[in-house]
């Protein structure tokens, strides 16, 4: 597929990402689902859902606070309310939109007073417009919604119905634009991985590197850093999922997980280094993870489903947890777009009885984890996917076929120093063939 890089800005002397297409085959892709459907109308609160149907957003501060909502009737537009002085913005700056961008809140997740009836404003603005297409007694679909305002909805007339399930739909496969930018948003992570490279040694704090990598993504025109795991030493085993003040040490792995949004497509982009030199357990277990997600890469191509790459992967039990549940998101794959966790999901908890097919332009992550034989630590790779009809094509291209080493290498008059815990070095480039700062391909 040969998937283009480009700037982060729009030109007219080359055809980059068309907005305007951008925008329209959103839509009509949820348009397209919801005519075959048999609701009536879609009532979102979700950002991410909101901004697929009217390309409206107005902060990630808004992104937990249910505030904003948009309807899309059978056969019509999508009417947005929004925060205060956003609509009149929307009816400037959005023509797309025009009068139908409209001030209306909802009850900011229950903070505003019971009395001021913000619930029952929000339910009978949607029941007006409803009634005037003929469609209050057809079923509405609602993605998330607070209860105040789903009782609301219910004491107006209305049968409210599960309404995310269609927009996940409308969101598992995308055109080429959502594509392209998924792209360009791990094009952004892979600089800050070059440059976390550079800085890691003994002394630097996870923190450190979670303050780099937000500063990078922002110069380069990230729109949100989401989260930046960064995982070191014995917290590696087991996976906290967060960031700490923890100091690397020399021999310590660390593993990052860069979560970011460019103009709303989001990356979900594992890799794990080494400080100083890697011992052999770290080496093994790298090459154990590796060896997991390139079998699982290898599989993927249009007309295989979820449980085709699961049922390869390794049983909980196997890296030492006692079922599925516990282990999840450790061996796992999920669709990537406006959010990090997407249809489809791959997992042993759900896949195997519940397989989803894979389609040509299909997004997806596929990330493993593998504890080393040490007890303390581990290693955690993940890469981005684009379905073509040829195979897939990665779209996370910062290294990582081998075990990188960052930091001082430590040399002693006869060669590369050996680690402590095990007395393998990966930097004996003589004996291993292993190019300088790489380790893993042998042993």
């Amino acid at each position: 597929m040969a998937l283009k890089t480009f700037g982060t800005m729009g030109v007219d002397w080359e055809e980059r990402v068309d907005f305007e297409r951008l925008r329209t085959q959103r839509l009509d892709k949820a348009k397209k689902l919801l005519k075959q459907s048999d609701l009536g109308a879609l009532l979102t609160f979700d950002m991410n859902n909101i901004r697929y149907l009217t390309a409206t957003i107005i902060g990630t501060w808004a992104m937990d606070k249910l505030v904003r909502y948009a309807l899309l009737p059978q056969d019509d537009e999508p009417i947005l309310w929004d925060f205060g002085s956003a609509a009149r913005h929307h009816q400037l700056y959005c023509p797309w939109l025009g009068d139908r961008a409209r001030a209306g809140i909802s009850t900011l997740r229950g903070a505003t007073p019971e009395g001021a009836g913000l619930a029952a404003d929000v339910a009978k603005k949607i029941r007006i417009e409803l009634e005037q297409r003929g469609l209050k007694d057809e079923p509405l679909g609602v993605d998330i919604v607070e209860p105040t305002v789903m009782f609301a909805l219910q004491a107006e007339g209305l049968n409210v119905v599960d309404g995310q399930q269609l927009m996940l739909e409308a969101r598992r496969v995308k055109t080429d634009d959502e594509i392209t930018l998924l792209n360009m948003a791990c094009a952004m992570v892979d600089a800050v991985y070059d440059e976390l490279y550079m800085m890691l040694r003994a002394g630097v704090r996870e923190s450190d590197a979670v303050a780099l990598a937000n500063k990078i993504l922002y110069e380069l025109g990230s729109e949100h850093v989401e989260g930046v795991n960064a995982i070191s030493g014995e917290r590696t085993n087991p996976h906290p999922h967060n960031y700490s003040d923890r100091l690397l040490r020399q021999g310590d792995p660390v593993y990052f997980d860069i979560l970011h949004s460019y103009m709303g497509y989001r990356t979900c982009y594992y890799r794990t280094m080494v400080i100083g030199s890697a011992s052999q357990s770290q080496i093994d277990a790298y090459k154990k993870c590796r060896e997991i997600l390139d079998i699982s890469i290898d599989k993927v191509k249009p007309g295989i489903t979820t449980a085709d790459i699961v049922k390869d992967w390794p049983k909980a039990q196997e890296f030492g947890f006692e079922n599925e549940e516990a282990a999840f998101a450790l061996q796992y794959g999920h669709g990537v777009g406006l959010s990090i966790w997407e249809k489809p999901i791959f997992s042993r908890l759900v896949s195997l009885d519940n397989p989803q097919e894979i389609e040509e332009n299909m997004v997806f992550a596929l990330e493993t984890f593998w504890p080393s034989a040490d007890g303390w630590s581990a290693a955690r790779i993940e890469e981005e996917v684009v379905v073509t009809r040829d195979g897939p094509e990665v779209i996370t291209r910062f290294p990582a076929e081998q075990l990188m080493v960052a930091g001082p290498r430590y040399y002693t008059a006869t060669g590369p120093l050996s680690t402590t815990r095990e007395a393998q070095s990966h930097l004996n480039r003589s004996a291993n063939g292993i190019p300088s700062g790489i380790a893993g391909a042998h042993s």
